[in-house]
């Protein structure tokens, strides 16, 4: 009885040991088998390996030829955007940059516009200037025709600047101013002469009485406008001067 137990527990303890090598050899064939990145080899025993690594397997990870991972490019062209957009802000906020550089010009060519319109161009009967500003001299026979004012403007002009002198002193008589008008510009307040002496020294005789820039300054009249070609204004300066250089411009008869 005992040696027949003793049989029959040894014949359980074999198929109990043989049934386990196999579930082991299994698990391992599977192991191999569903290993990230292993390749599967042709299945020669089903007998366990004797040695059984505990390790996890290496994480698998494929890098691009650039040597960058998947999706890497993307955030590197997002930082380029990025940084594009930062330096389009900082051309924007210090002024520089293409956008910038059009804005100063646009901003250069409305300036030099507001001068323009802010300076009246020189009323001058035909006058024309060089690009430094300087006149261009003529021929004297190419002296512009003077267009007179009517009888009753030069009536009106006189009148008016005999009060303006009466107001600060100055002498002159209706008489005086009207023949020495009548001689210098025929009565035209926009004539300039363009061919004498004065022209080629770039201060041309100007208006009716015809008085040079640096003389109308000097001999300005309060009260009265700062156009040199204003009647009035022309007027009173030119008696002024007349007055200080002659004693009355009912004294003058010739240029002076």
């Amino acid at each position: 009885m005992c040696m027949t137990a003793t049989h029959g527990v040894s014949r359980i303890r074999t198929r109990t040991a043989a049934v386990a090598g196999i579930v082991t050899a299994g698990a391992a064939a599977l192991s191999l088998v569903h290993a990230p990145g292993a390749v599967a080899e042709p299945h020669h025993s089903a007998v366990a390996p004797t040695a059984t690594s505990t390790s996890a397997p290496a994480a698998f990870s494929l890098q691009a030829e650039s040597g960058l991972l998947p999706g890497a490019s993307d955030a590197t062209d997002s930082a380029d955007d990025g940084a594009d957009d930062t330096a389009a802000a900082d051309d924007a906020d210090t002024g520089t940059g293409t956008g910038a550089a059009t804005a100063e010009a646009t901003d250069a060519a409305d300036t030099a516009a507001d001068v323009e319109a802010a300076t009246p161009a020189d009323k001058g009967r035909g006058a024309e200037y060089n690009a430094d500003g300087t006149l261009v001299v003529i021929d004297k026979k190419d002296q512009p025709k003077p267009e007179p004012a009517s009888a009753e403007q030069i009536d009106q002009w006189i009148n008016e600047a005999l009060d303006v002198l009466r107001e600060n002193g100055i002498p002159g008589s209706y008489e005086g101013i009207y023949k020495n008008l009548m001689r210098e510009s025929s009565g035209d307040p926009h004539t300039i002469n363009m061919w004498d002496s004065n022209a080629h020294k770039n201060i041309p005789s100007k208006g009716l009485l015809q008085v040079i820039d640096p003389t109308f300054e000097q001999y300005h009249v309060d009260g009265t406008s700062t156009d040199i070609y204003d009647p009035v204004a022309n007027i009173a300066a030119a008696c002024n001067y007349a007055a200080d250089r002659y004693g009355s411009m009912d004294n003058v008869n010739s240029a002076y």
